[in-house]
């Protein structure tokens, strides 16, 4: 049997378990880790400038392509704790990551010694495991049940705490004969898929709502093709944006307070059935329960056993991984249109269009300072059907699911349930080294940039380009919105006269300068005109050296973005489209 330290062998599962890159710092209690992934020479590994950040590119990478999963690396103490808004961010997405930390010797691990915590016990709230492995021949088959927990069920993040005197210890292990253990996945049976299509046919104006658990699932295909065999309309989550392409013609538009469009909430309003798969029915995407429920019936599929009745009771629930859901369904619906048996849902679905064509909203503002419905406006110009956005949260990320457009299942990012400021950087770069042929486009308000703005020098050294728009108002915008109904204005100004840039006014922080200096390209941008040329010229900067490049836009300081506490109650503060010209690039035109 090959002899190997422990730090070797965890390195040979890493590898056979299909990871090839790895987001970290290095630190003393870590090192045997790091020397055995030097020894092994198959691993890429980028160089974080903060724990917190090396998770996020986890996050980022494994939410880019199905099948990855982002590791994270640190040392000991500090290292791990800065993992924790990581891990929360991979569990409340049902995102596989794994983190993986030094420690202490374990002899003193009682003895209050340097930088050593209990890190499992801190991680253990936001991960579907989190272990400190004591003995050395363990560290495999933690491993190898890691990976196992974060792909089965529902999917989660997992941690690994490493005494450095477990990582250095040699141990019999072979990996030739090394093999993932088998992931459990519960599917719908046929009489839950039979009694599931009978509710969908007894309806008159039916629904699907599209969760990320079918971009978890790699089933956005299966949902299209179900849609289309039913002509059922499609409402994706927010997690589920890009489950189904924005121009389809069942594309019904999204739901919700925030993230939602006009015609989405108008519809959902109109439909006496929704078919949830894959779906949490987040709050923002329902707002109050008596709105949202009255009149209609619910079918809820999840993967999740305790996910069913979570939120409300549905009338009938089915635990599911997604695809398996979606096959089952799909195999009722075939026989049952085969025997034409299935309604005709062309009157509904066109109803459906009709308020997509009629219920957009104004972007073509001239205003200077620039109103940030133009930003998208141009954005949508600028980024073609291909591009992978990212963002985080804010008006920013709000606007943007409001006005953008969106193609295929994991090109729109977003940590959705967490919304950590500063997530979008790091998360970039994880996606864009997960994606390196695709355009990647980051969005981020002025206070998410500035978080973790520090990541941006790993994507100058790494050479990991990507298009960041960054919309400055100098405020925190959401917060001040929100501060409305306290009657205040407290603590969310970010402006400042800055004595090294007085170009910038009263915004602050001069981004283009910062931007520089950490060896990226920036432009700044002042007028809506500018916006356009700007894009396309960051495009060309990002081809020529690729780094990350950043377009700022100069807002209006204020902008209240539409949103309300019920779906039927989203309040509109501007202008809204009456005519095509109004909303040159929304997908479904006003005739």
């Amino acid at each position: 049997m090959p002899r190997m330290t422990a730090a070797r062998a965890a390195v040979e599962i890493l590898r056979r378990e299909g990871v090839t890159h790895l987001f970290g710092l290095p630190g003393a209690a870590i090192n045997p880790f790091y020397a055995a992934m030097r020894d092994q020479g198959e691993l890429t590994h980028v160089l974080a400038r903060h724990v917190e950040g090396a998770s996020h590119m986890a996050e980022g990478y494994t939410r880019a392509a199905a099948g990855n999963i982002g590791v994270c690396i640190g040392t000991s103490g500090p290292a791990g704790t800065d993992m924790i808004t990581g891990l929360y961010s991979a569990s409340a997405d049902s995102i596989p990551i794994l983190c993986i930390t030094g420690q202490a010797p374990v002899a003193r691990l009682h003895k209050e010694d340097f930088q050593a915590v209990d890190i499992s016990a801190i991680a253990a709230p936001v991960a579907k495991w989190a272990t400190t492995v004591l003995e050395p021949a363990q560290v495999p088959g933690a491993f190898q049940k890691a990976f196992q927990l974060m792909r089965s069920g529902r999917p989660g993040p997992v941690l690994i705490d490493l005494p450095i005197d477990v990582q250095l210890a040699e141990i019999e292990f072979d990996p030739e004969t090394y093999a993932p253990l088998p992931v459990a996945t519960p599917r719908a049976t046929r009489a839950q898929a039979e009694k599931a299509l009978r509710m969908l046919c007894a309806a008159e104006r039916p629904l699907l709502v599209a969760g990320g658990g079918i971009v978890n699932a790699d089933a956005a295909d299966l949902l299209v093709e179900f849609a289309e065999l039913t002509g059922v309309p499609v409402v994706p989550t927010l997690m589920g944006w890009g489950t189904i392409p924005d121009d389809h013609p069942l594309t019904a538009g999204m739901v919700g307070l925030q993230t939602s469009h006009r015609y989405g909430n108008a519809t959902m309003l109109e439909a006496d059935f929704v078919l949830g798969i894959g779906n949490r029915w987040a709050n923002r995407h329902t707002g109050g329960l008596d709105t949202y429920t009255r009149g209609r019936t619910f079918v809820h599929v999840d993967i999740e056993p305790t996910q069913i009745g979570r939120v409300f009771a549905p009338d009938f629930g089915i635990v599911s991984d997604a695809r398996a859901a979606l096959e089952a369904f799909l195999e009722v619906a075939r026989e049952l249109a085969a025997a034409g048996e299935l309604p005709d849902r062309a009157e509904w679905a066109e109803s459906c269009r009709q308020r997509k064509r009629t219920l957009q909203r104004r972007t073509d503002f001239d205003a200077v300072p620039i109103k940030p419905q133009r930003v998208y406006q141009e954005m949508n110009r600028a980024f073609g059907p291909e591009t992978v956005y990212v963002s985080t949260i804010g008006l920013s990320q709000i606007q943007a699911a409001q006005l953008l457009h969106v193609y295929h299942p994991r090109h729109w990012v977003n940590a959705g349930q967490a919304g950590p400021l500063g997530w979008t950087v790091p998360a970039t770069l994880g996606v864009a080294t997960a994606r390196p042929e695709a355009t990647v486009v980051a969005l981020s308000g002025d206070y998410d940039f500035q978080f973790m703005i520090e990541e941006l020098a790993v994507g100058a050294q790494f050479r990991i380009p990507y298009v960041h728009v960054l919309v400055n108002n100098a405020y925190l915008g959401l917060i001040r919105q929100s501060q409305r109904g306290f009657d205040m204005d407290y603590c969310v100004q970010l402006s400042f006269e800055n004595l090294n840039s007085p170009e910038v006014g009263a915004y602050g922080v001069d981004h283009v300068k910062v931007v520089e200096g950490l060896g990226c390209k920036a432009l700044r941008v002042t007028e809506p005109e500018q916006i356009l040329p700007a894009l396309e010229q960051a495009k060309k900067l990002m081809a020529q050296h690729s780094v990350p490049v950043v377009v700022e836009v100069v807002l209006e300081r204020v902008t209240n973005v539409s949103m309300g506490t019920e779906i039927d109650g989203v309040v509109e503060f501007e202008e809204l489209a009456e005519r095509s010209e109004h909303a040159p690039t929304a997908i479904a035109l006003l005739d």
